[in-house]
């Protein structure tokens, strides 16, 4: 049964062995589960300046434009510092997110029991631990103009960055959060700087618009973004959504993500809108870098870009299923003790190798046929 297309985009650094574990998963599910997928591959990052002299080609975002979902693996490293700013690997995957509208950036945090006391917080905090933040993606101080480094006629440099939304931006997010929400505990918390920002103002008045017209089940909450900072340290147990600006979400997501214990285990997805095959176009990656100190080494976490397939399962491909069913192995997987470097005290045994992890996913995803 062919379900969609998919285009691979491992990237550099550990993108291409973690992606490699990935089509493994990928393989799996094309002769246990007869789930086939159109698979596209290609370059993006520094791997795409190399070949072609830019971070993401014509080609490649036409290719894109085309498929039902994006796996990506990792961009950037220390080779490519130099570059100019518009050159730069990282530039690939910001013009992907422009270009393809994925305006919804879903984030989830999710502490495994297994990893509770890997946390930097104590396990009775982090436990069972299972929030989404979402993060506006295509808008905001990151895309706003004007912006650059430019001087003023006494000859001082000065810098500038626009923080730009429209209601319609604010809206579609919004909804994405209360869709996604309906579907967890109804449950919402909007943050924003509403004290000291016009467009936080804007922010709580659009998203609570849109909560009281089209989602009136749903709980929604508004807090001040630093007040969310320091409520995600002390008791992360009381949200379950969080929606954010572009901003605030890349820095509140980071800060969710290190209540798990490591950036190795988190999954991401940016959503757009529905494609002409009904498809929730998206692109889904981890959350963790390229980490070009230890590639090659067989030494890379692959459960994020797993479960960054994982996702993609289920919101691009609706397989709910089949998403539950790797999650399930992966988490049988880490209560057995098997872990990259990332995931070990001293105490631990030996660190399991990269393919080593995907092997032991393989081999639980075999028990359930």
């Amino acid at each position: 049964m062919k379900v969609g297309s998919l285009l691979i985009l491992p990237g550099d650094g550990i993108g291409p062995e973690v992606m490699d574990e990935v089509c493994r998963i990928i393989d799996w599910f094309e002769s246990k589960k007869n789930i086939k997928f159109e698979k596209t591959f290609d370059l993006v990052g520094g791997a795409a300046f190399d070949k072609h002299g830019v971070p993401l080609s014509d080609e490649t975002l036409s290719k894109a434009n085309e498929v039902d979902a994006i796996l990506l693996g990792a961009v950037g490293g220390p080779k490519y510092d130099k570059l100019d700013f518009l050159l730069k690997p990282e530039r690939g995957l910001l013009k992907l997110r422009k270009e393809l509208d994925l305006y919804s950036n879903l984030r989830p945090a999710q502490c495994f029991d297994a990893l509770s006391e890997y946390s930097s917080l104590k396990p009775e905090i982090v436990s069972g631990l299972d929030i989404m933040i979402i993060r506006e993606l295509s808008s905001g101080s990151y895309f706003g103009e004007p912006r650059g480094i430019k001087e003023d006629p006494n000859g001082e440099r000065y810098a500038i960055n626009t923080t730009y939304y429209s209601e319609q931006e604010i809206k579609r997010v919004a909804r994405s959060a209360f869709e996604i929400a309906s579907k967890r505990t109804g449950k919402v918390c909007s943050m924003e700087k509403a004290n000291v920002m016009e467009v936080g103002v804007l922010w709580r008045e659009v998203v609570q618009a849109i909560r009281d017209k089209e989602f009136p089940d749903i709980e929604l909450t508004h807090m001040y973004a630093d007040a969310g900072a320091m409520q995600l340290v002390r008791w992360p147990k009381q949200f379950d959504v969080i929606v954010t600006d572009n901003l605030f979400g890349d820095i509140l997501s980071d800060c969710a993500a290190m209540l798990t214990g490591s950036l190795g285990m988190l999954p991401s997805a940016s959503l757009g809108k529905k494609n002409a095959n009904g498809k929730l176009k998206a692109m889904y990656e981890p959350v963790h870098g390229s980490a070009p100190d230890i590639s090659g080494k067989g030494l890379a976490n692959p459960i994020a870009c797993i479960l960054s397939f994982s996702m993609a399962l289920r919101y691009t491909f609706d397989l709910k299923k089949e998403a539950d069913l790797l999650d399930k192995s992966v988490e049988r997987v880490l209560h057995s003790g098997i872990r990259t470097a990332d995931l070990l005290q001293k105490k631990d045994k030996k660190p399991a190798s990269t393919r080593e992890v995907c092997n032991e996913i393989i081999r639980e995803l075999d028990t359930t046929i």
